[in-house]
């Protein structure tokens, strides 16, 4: 049965989700589900790993420079997508925070729930912690690139975050580091559900 035709229980997440501070928000995306629709099909998965990225005090943020026309859609509105390019790949990112202050979540891995066998044609794997662990695995397996940079999340159509899938009780987040970066490496801003299979990271508590 698709997670999907419960979708009337399933809320859509608003704008005012994304406009908190930018590590709570980081830490209540775990659990939420991640759902794209192509002409292919969809894909659906639940978040399991996600880094913050801050206005103020993290030179890791890609505006911490200022603003550019790559970095555009950070300064808002939240809600919105922030697709960047890394080695031939995609990063994926929710815009958090008010207008005009550049923050976002990368969501780093996602456990995947619908759509699998169009992940692994997309992937050209068929384990399913290879599918989306990772955050450019998981832009190729949701088919994510720059034509989604600016994305209304809130829409509810091509890229959005569903509510309500499962209750955050049931695990404990971790938080650690954040990975892969070379500039404030030691900001405790990376969370993660503890004990995924799916997480790209180190999984223990740091």
């Amino acid at each position: 049965m698709s997670l999907l035709r419960g979708k009337t229980t399933m809320a859509v997440l608003a704008s005012d989700f994304y406009e908190r501070d930018t590590r709570q928000v980081a830490q209540e995306l775990l659990g939420k589900l991640l759902v794209r629709r192509t002409r292919e099909g969809v894909t659906a998965g639940r978040i399991v790993e996600a880094e913050a990225y801050l206005h103020e005090r993290d030179s890791a943020c890609h505006a911490a420079r200022g603003r550019t026309p790559s970095n555009a859609a950070m300064f808002g509105p939240a809600g919105r997508a922030y697709v960047y390019p890394i080695h031939s790949q995609y990063c994926f990112n929710t815009v958090t925070e008010q207008r005009g202050r550049p923050c976002a979540v990368l969501i780093r891995a996602v456990e995947p729930l619908e759509g699998i066998a169009l992940m692994q044609q997309r992937r050209g794997r068929t384990w399913l912690t290879e599918l989306a662990r990772g955050p450019a695995r998981l832009c190729q397996a949701f088919a994510i690139d720059r034509q989604l940079d600016h994305w209304d999340l809130t829409r509810g159509r091509r890229l959005w975050i569903v509510d309500g899938i499962v209750d955050s009780a049931e695990w404990t987040i971790g938080n650690s580091a954040r990975i892969g970066v070379t500039s404030a490496k030691y900001l405790p801003l990376r969370y993660y559900v503890v004990g995924s299979p799916y997480v790209s990271g180190p999984r223990q508590m740091e």
